[in-house]
């Protein structure tokens, strides 16, 4: 079968088109699913540019959508023809997160191979259902991006309807977190370097905007949009070069949910600030397989369809990270067979 895999030490010019063994039929407790679709996140890039070193010759991306062909003995989530799309922490089954998910180590596409070929074998706790009605490549964009932003709003942040979320650039999660914000009845602040993704986020519902380059204090801004309040929750995916904006725009008691590093991974930040402000900064790397359920459950009611800004061969996925490292995509960047 075709797969796409890694040459160490990593960079876009040793991602390779392979041909590898096909997996096989499933064993025990084990699920065949005929990989349709894939998406592209920050730790795919990271991984496939050495930035996060792995073994020599890894299957690529996290993330991936597909049909069952097969069950083995035991499984009974699915049955054959089942449409399901791929969990992040296959080990991580409910509750919170315990030290087998305190890094990369069982992650498809880092710690094991990933979703980047025609066909998986893998244990069933290494899939959900994908959502109802929903195309391969939709269902494909849930696993990293989308359900960090759930995780995030909804089961770490509690979100309630009437609060107010402030979201940067127009990435995957942040993205998905104005789309679960405003169907959830929240108030949504984006910001973004660009005027032109600026104003389509307005299509999607965004209530107030900020342009951070030609405002680089953007915090001051939040809380002139606030009443001097600022904002209940705080979707951080820059890290060290937004954080202390991040910190001023929260409200007193509030939640940062950090997510991103996109500017590095060390910050300094004003203690003093933290304790007056009373603020919940908490990290996070995605979620549960039960919230990705739950989440699953809540897109088939929301109704909420992922922003998807192109769409690539797999055999292109060198040009799709590429295009990724650009930051000129809007949303989600996906990958077909």
């Amino acid at each position: 079968m075709k797969a796409l895999t890694l040459k160490a030490p990593g960079g876009l010019e040793n991602i390779l088109v392979s041909d590898i063994a096909d997996p096989g039929k499933p064993g025990k407790g084990e699920i065949r699913v005929a990989i349709k679709a894939g998406s592209l996140n920050f730790h795919d890039l990271a991984v496939a540019t050495g930035q996060f070193p792995t073994q020599d010759g890894r299957l690529l991306l996290s993330d991936g959508a597909g049909i069952v062909e097969e069950i083995g003995e035991g499984v009974e989530d699915f049955k054959v023809g089942d449409h399901v799309v791929s969990t992040f922490f296959p080990v991580w089954s409910a509750g919170k997160p315990t030290p087998a998910v305190g890094g990369f180590t069982y992650t498809p596409g880092d710690g094991i191979d990933g979703m980047a070929c025609e066909y998986v074998v893998r244990q069933e706790n290494a899939f959900t259902h994908a959502p109802k009605g929903w195309s391969h490549k939709e269902s494909a964009t849930i696993t990293t991006s989308a359900l960090t932003a759930w995780r995030a709003l909804v089961t770490d942040g509690q979100l309630k309807a009437g609060e107010t979320v402030l979201v940067q650039g127009t990435g995957g999660v942040s993205i998905a977190a104005l789309q679960i914000a405003k169907a959830m009845g929240a108030k949504v602040i984006a910001t973004s370097s660009s005027d032109e993704k600026l104003n389509f986020v307005r299509t999607l519902g965004a209530d107030e905007i900020i342009n951070y380059k030609t405002t680089p204090n953007w915090g001051d801004k939040v809380l002139e949009l606030t009443q001097g309040f600022g904002v209940d929750h705080v979707v951080e995916v820059g890290g060290p070069a937004t954080l202390n904006e991040s910190l001023k725009s929260i409200k007193v008691g509030g939640h940062i949910a950090q997510i991103g590093i996109l500017s590095g991974d060390q910050a300094s930040v004003s203690i003093l600030t933290l304790l007056a402000k009373q603020v919940q900064i908490k990290g996070l790397i995605v979620a549960s397989r039960q919230d990705q359920i739950d989440f699953v459950k809540a897109l088939e009611v929301m109704n909420k369809k992922p922003i998807i800004d192109s769409t690539f061969k797999y055999a292109e996925l060198g040009e799709a990270f590429a295009y990724q490292q650009s930051g000129a995509h809007l949303g989600k960047i996906c990958v077909e067979w």
